[in-house]
C-alpha cells in the first residue's frame, strides 16, 4: 500500500493553488479550448471539481462513517457541471479554493477520529470500497484533471507545432484540426 493520507493531504491542498497560479487571468482562448467532441474546457474541469467539493468526496467520506456498507453512496453525476451557468475564471477560481478548504477542514474533523483506513463503503457501481481508496481516488483524481487541463491547453497548437509533434508525446492522438 502506498498511500498516505498525510502525503494525498499534501497534494489535495495545493491544488487550488496549482490552478489559481496556471489558469487566473488566461484568455478565454486557452479556457474554453477542448479536445473534441465529448473533451471538457479548461473551464468545464474547474466547474467538474467544485461538483465533486460539494458532492462527493466529504459527502462519501461521511457516509462512509456513518452508514458503513449498509447503504450505498449517492451516486455522483460526473458531468453535472455541463448544465451550469458558465462562469469567469476567477469566480470559479475562488468558489474551488474556498470549498476544498473546507473539504480538508472536514477531512482533518474526520481523520482526527481516526477512522481505520480499511473502513467501507458501499458505492452503487463498484460495491464495496474502504476509506483508503476513496482518499487515494480524491488525490489521483486532482491529479488527472491538472493532467487533462495541461493536455487541452498543449493540443490548442497541435497544428501550429508543426513537425515537432512527433517529439510531444501531449499530442499523440491529435487529429488534424
Amino acid at each position: 500500500m502506498n498511500f498516505v493520507a498525510a502525503e494525498g493531504r499534501s497534494v489535495l491542498e495545493r491544488t487550488p493553488r496549482v490552478l489559481d497560479a496556471w489558469l487566473r487571468g488566461l484568455d478565454d482562448a486557452w479556457l474554453d479550448f477542448d479536445d473534441g467532441p465529448g473533451t471538457w474546457t479548461p473551464r468545464q474541469v474547474l466547474a467538474h471539481l467544485i461538483h465533486g467539493e460539494k458532492t462527493d468526496w466529504i459527502p462519501r467520506l461521511e457516509h462512509m462513517i456513518e452508514h458503513g456498507p449498509a447503504i450505498p453512496f449517492e451516486r455522483f453525476d460526473r458531468s453535472a457541471h455541463l448544465t451550469a451557468d458558465r462562469q469567469p475564471v476567477d469566480v470559479l477560481l475562488d468558489t474551488f479554493a474556498r470549498a476544498r478548504t473546507a473539504s480538508l477542514v472536514a477531512l482533518d474533523v474526520a481523520m482526527a477520529t481516526d477512522p481505520p483506513m480499511d473502513r467501507r463503503g458501499l458505492h452503487p457501481d463498484l460495491g464495496e470500497v474502504t476509506l483508503r481508496q476513496l482518499l487515494a481516488t480524491w488525490t489521483a483524481h486532482d491529479l488527472g484533471h491538472i493532467l487533462q487541463i495541461a493536455r487541452t491547453m498543449a493540443r490548442r497548437y497541435a497544428s501550429d507545432v508543426g513537425p515537432w509533434a512527433q517529439y510531444l508525446s501531449v499530442m499523440a492522438g491529435v487529429l488534424d484540426r
